[in-house]
Order: C-alpha cells, then sequence, then structure tokens
C-alpha cells in the first residue's frame, strides 16, 4: 500500500480517540503506535513531579458530557464530538439557567460554523465549546449540564525510541500526541514520525543514531528534557519538531532561536530545491516544542517543520481540522520531505579528493570519450563536487556553492568513493 494511504488510515483509526497532556486517551493512542513500532518505550512520571520550573499537573480523564433541554433534547453531546468539552473540564451534573451557562461557553463567533479546540490545563474550571450558530440556538431557560470527568493524581505518559548508529551522535525527532479529534494539528505529526521510524530502520550502516520522541506538546518536552537533558545536550546534532505536516498547502520552517544550527541549513537546503515556495518563520513565530528545546539553557539545535504552519490555516484549532483536511498526499510529502533530510545529513561529511589535480574521469569510465558540445553538461554536478571537495565544505555547503541539491549529490559520492576519488573526513 501507498505510504501516503498507510499514514492516513493510521490517523484516521486515531482520529475518534480523545487525548490530552495527561489520561487514557494518549496511552491509547501510544499503544496503538506500539502496535506498529512495538519497541517504542513508554513512561509515566507521577503528577505532583517538578520539571524545571514546571509541575506535572493531575490526570484528567472524560468519560461523557452533554447538554441537554429539561425534555431531554441533547443540544451537544461529547461522543458525538469530543471538541465540545473543555479540555481538563472539572465535572457538573446540575440544571442551571441559560445566562449562567453560557458564561461557560466557548465559541469562535468570527467561524460560527466550527466549534473551537479550549483547554484549561493549569486552573480548574469546567465549560463547553460550540460552534456560534448552536449557541444562538439555545433559547430555553435551564439546561442538564453534564460532565463526567475525573481530575486526580496519576502521572503523564510519553513514549521514546533510540535507534543506533555508528556514533553516539544523534538526530531529534519530536511530535506531540495530546489534542482530541482534530487531523493536521494533532495526528498527522505522529503518523509521518511513525514511517520515519521504518525509514531508519531501513537504513543500512547508519552513521547517526536516531532519537524519536512522542509526547504532550509543552509539558511533555519540558518534562522529557528534564529526565534527558545532559544525553540531550551531548548528543543531539540536529532535531525537529513534526506539527501540522498533512495538509495539500504550504512547506514551512520555524527557525531555531539564532536560525544558525545544523537543523537549520539542512531543512532550508532540502527545501530550496525541492519546494521553492516554503515559509520561513523566526524563533519569534514558534509555538510547538521547538520553544522548550531552544529554550535557554537547554539550547539544543531544533527546529520546526510543518507544511501549513499552525495558527495559520483558519480550519487550525477548530472542528474543520478533520479528515477531509489532510490528504494521503500531503502527509507522503512531508515524509518525503523528512527522508530527504535524514539522507542529507547521512551524507554531510567534509570530503576531499584523493588525487592531486583534476581527476581523470575518462579512465575510470566517468566522463564521455567524445568531445563536442554539450557533453560536458551532463558531468558537470561530478566536477564541481569534486572541485569543491578540498576538505573546506561539508556536503550542505557544497551544494550550496554549486547549486546542486544534495540528493543529485549523493549518489555521485558513492559513485566517486568506489573509484577511490572521495574520502569523507571526520570532523
Amino acid at each position: 500500500m501507498d505510504k501516503g494511504q498507510v499514514m492516513y488510515d493510521l490517523a484516521k483509526q486515531l482520529f475518534p480517540i480523545c487525548r490530552s497532556i495527561t489520561g487514557n486517551g494518549f496511552r491509547e493512542s501510544l499503544k496503538i503506535l506500539k502496535e506498529i513500532v512495538p519497541d517504542i518505550q513508554t513512561h509515566e512520571v507521577p503528577s505532583g513531579t517538578e520539571v524545571f520550573d514546571w509541575t506535572v499537573p493531575q490526570e484528567w480523564n472524560i468519560y461523557d458530557a452533554y447538554i441537554e433541554t429539561l425534555e431531554g433534547k441533547r443540544v451537544i453531546d461529547f461522543k458525538e464530538c469530543n471538541l465540545h468539552i473543555l479540555g481538563y473540564s472539572t465535572p457538573i451534573d446540575k440544571v442551571i439557567g441559560r445566562e449562567e451557562l453560557l458564561e461557560h461557553v466557548y465559541t469562535q463567533p468570527e467561524q460560527p460554523d466550527w466549534i473551537p479546540y479550549v483547554t484549561s490545563y493549569y486552573k480548574e474550571r469546567w465549560g463547553f465549546c460550540m460552534s456560534e450558530n448552536q449557541k444562538q440556538a439555545m433559547k430555553d431557560e435551564q439546561y442538564h449540564v453534564v460532565i463526567k470527568s475525573t481530575l486526580a493524581p496519576g502521572s503523564l505518559t510519553y513514549g521514546d525510541l533510540v535507534i543506533p548508529g555508528e556514533t553516539e551522535e544523534e538526530i531529534l525527532f519530536s511530535t506531540y500526541l495530546c489534542h482530541p479529534s482534530m487531523a493536521n494539528n494533532e495526528l498527522s505529526g505522529p503518523v509521518v514520525q511513525t514511517e520515519l521510524i521504518k525509514y531508519v530502520k531501513s537504513l543500512k550502516n547508519r552513521r547517526y543514531s536516531y532519537r524519536f520522541v512522542f509526547i504532550p506538546e509543552t509539558i511533555g518536552s519540558i518534562t522529557y528534557c528534564s529526565r534527558n537533558l545532559d544525553v540531550l545536550k551531548q548528543n543531539t546534532r540536529a532535531g525537529f519538531v513534526l506539527s501540522c505536516v498533512g495538509d495539500d498547502l504550504d512547506y514551512s520552517i520555524i527557525e531555531s532561536r539564532y536560525a544558525d544550527t545544523l537543523a537549520d541549513r539542512v531543512l532550508k537546503n532540502v527545501l530550496k530545491y525541492h519546494y521553492p515556495e516554503y515559509k520561513i518563520y523566526s524563533f519569534l513565530k514558534r509555538g510547538s516544542d521547538e520553544r522548550e528545546y531552544c529554550a535557554p539553557g537547554i539550547d539544543l539545535p531544533v527546529c520546526g517543520v510543518c507544511r501549513t504552519k499552525y495558527g495559520v490555516y483558519p480550519e487550525y484549532h477548530t472542528s474543520a481540522d478533520n479528515m477531509d483536511f489532510i490528504s494521503p498526499e500531503g502527509l507522503n510529502g512531508a515524509y518525503q520531505l523528512m527522508v530527504k533530510v535524514i539522507n542529507a545529513l547521512e551524507y554531510n561529511y567534509h570530503y576531499k579528493v584523493l588525487c592531486k589535480g583534476e581527476p581523470q574521469l575518462g579512465k575510470r569510465g566517468l566522463y564521455p570519450t567524445i568531445s563536442q558540445k554539450g557533453s560536458y553538461d551532463s558531468v558537470l554536478a561530478m566536477k564541481d563536487l569534486l572541485a569543491y571537495s578540498d576538505g573546506r565544505n561539508d556536503l550542505i555547503g557544497i551544494s550550496e556553492i554549486i547549486n546542486q541539491p544534495v540528493d543529485v549529490l549523493i549518489p555521485i559520492i558513492n559513485k566517486m568513493m568506489d573509484n577511490n576519488l572521495l574520502e569523507a573526513l571526520e570532523q
């Protein structure tokens, strides 16, 4: 089956689950991913654990919620759409007046047909979300409101997996698994990352080790860094936060804090040659876990990767971010982008020609034996690569100088090394 369809089908399976930053929805979703990648390790961090300046919150679970008329007619029902509940709502079961109820109802008036996604993780309150049209249709004087939830000591769950390479130097991939039924904002990252795990495992002679992390957004990355900071700071050479990578629209990068890392360089290089209409957002426009990985004192070389950036597309954080908003083609595009990034990193050595002067390519069958106008063009990338393989530039740097995509240069490098014309230098 096509990889894009595989990822789309996995997102479709995960879509109905009500997830949050803690609780059984996250665990259920992670369990489904573990069925595909059994060596993902699951970790539980108890409520109340101090993680840097933060504290792991109480665990929240939701079982049912609705608003109904006194005649028993449901106005909204959590079981029909799990966005109808304010995330982390405390329980309630009472009859209240319309005006009091509306103080606990959240809508997006400028998008009157859509249900917004709203949370209150760190202040206890109860509430419902609905479309503005649904709100305006509520005319009864009293309603029965029910939220069957628990907020109690428990734990925060996350998953990770390290695939070893030839060195302990690591490439970090991180994505979040903590939102309810939103397809692009929530599920595109985890399903693309799951396929990337398969790809990395298929690589022979991996140069880097690869760390894949599935966390609840913000508190999860803070928790993960607090428990793994030493190894992350020592080993991470580049990192990528995957978010909103399932639509058919833009490609985007959210730069690291100073936009000067290997992650910035390789992403911009691949995007420049393959998706030249891509958008660059500075760290000032951060919003996902890149802000935690790049925070002062953490200082990891991490960028955010999106198709259309979170917060930019109108459907973001609403019920319109559904399975129709993403596609197999969109997911596959993001997957192919990151495969190119992985390949570029694997080959990003400094290279040096092993002979003095320009190599004689013809005697090795690497150059046309007939010289006429146009014959030079077919080997120009090869000759330019050799010209700048003086040990001064890494492969990304050579790619920028000679204006050739890295994935065009990789097979040339393999051919040159097979003919003992190049060596990769350890830096």
